[in-house]
């Protein structure tokens, strides 16, 4: 069964899980000192799990994580940090907003990912489907959650009440 696609399909979402644990890290340290920073934190600490709950779907299915793919991913998130801010050593505003805003976007592709593997699943013994479903769910909550620290980044960011 373990066609090339499936192998593909896993592993580049392997690359992009790697570069969402760096950026949902640098995140959390940027905000450790603000109200929401143990929800920062916390997020950081379940996107880091779901990595490796896709490492083990992929050991599950005898599909080999490819290094060179999970470094790409690191090296892809350091070299994003490079995009003009508005200022040139340090963090703005801007920064949290682009970066909340990527983060959104990584954990709406792993949604997608777990989604694309209920039927996958269906077919296979090594993969249950209500762990998928429940992976799915922790997404949607994270979704939930950066959506709720983006408004209050964009709000303090671009409008007057800043503050």
């Amino acid at each position: 069964m373990h066609d090339k696609a499936l192998r593909i399909y896993l592993n580049d979402h392997l690359a992009g899980a790697t570069a969402g644990v760096e950026l949902s890290r640098r995140v959390a340290r940027a905000h450790r000192s603000s109200a929401r920073a143990s929800e920062m934190r916390r997020l950081a600490e379940d996107i880091d799990q779901d990595r490796q709950s896709l490492i083990e779907l992929m050991h599950s299915l005898e599909i080999a994580p490819h290094r060179y793919r999970m470094y790409g991913g690191w090296i892809a998130e350091k070299v994003a940090r490079l995009k003009p801010n508005g200022r040139v050593y340090r963090r703005s505003g801007l920064s949290s907003l682009i970066e909340l805003e990527v983060l959104r976007l990584g954990i709406e592709g792993k949604h997608q990912m777990w989604q694309a593997m209920v039927p996958v699943a269906a077919e296979l013994d090594q993969l249950e489907t209500s762990l998928l479903h429940e992976l799915m769910d922790r997404a949607t909550a994270q979704m939930t959650t950066v959506d709720s620290l983006h408004h209050a980044a964009a709000a303090a960011v671009l409008t007057h009440r800043r503050g």
